[in-house]
């Protein structure tokens, strides 16, 4: 369960994350990737305070809000790709760099638009990834499927026929 903090300051993010993470004790709050939100994420994780840095667009964001102690981050692929950028790309030198330090921090790959970025984020090791129903819905959907089960349906009436 997520909460966003809507303080843009650090002194504001973590009174407001105090609070928040009263609500439940499967609340992870929300932080902007700033200068301040990273302040914040290095204060909220000294006390022990789970943190989903948010709005990342670059994994040297991602590495900065990793060393703070982020406990997720949330790497925005769509919005990258609706841009001109690939946003699979920052994906995956998240992946490698937190593999190369050893960070614990999750990846929470956030903006999928299309059934090829769950593929590309599974191929890269991503922990999550957070997508809109109509794409979930197209992860079912091959037309390969479709037509099989029309054989198989058609195959069954011929021989229930005889």
């Amino acid at each position: 369960m997520s909460a966003e903090v809507v303080s843009l300051d650090c002194a504001g993010m973590v009174e407001e994350a105090k609070k928040l993470v009263q609500i439940h004790e499967n609340v992870v709050i929300k932080i902007p990737m700033t200068r301040e939100g990273v302040k914040a994420l290095k204060e909220l994780s000294a006390l022990g305070i789970r943190t989903n840095c948010t709005l990342i667009f670059s994994s040297n964001q991602a590495l900065l809000a990793a060393k703070a102690g982020a406990s997720f981050v949330s790497p925005f692929i769509g919005r990258l790709d609706d841009a001109g950028q690939t946003g699979m790309d920052v994906v995956r030198e998240i992946m490698d760099i937190y593999e190369n330090y050893a960070f614990e921090t999750e990846v929470i790959v956030a903006s999928a638009r299309h059934p090829q970025h769950v593929v590309e984020s599974a191929l890269a090791g991503a922990d999550i990834i957070t997508l809109p129903f109509s794409v979930f819905d197209k992860l079912f959907k091959h037309p390969f499927t479709d037509r099989g089960i029309e054989a198989f349906l058609a195959d069954w009436e011929k021989v229930k026929n005889r």
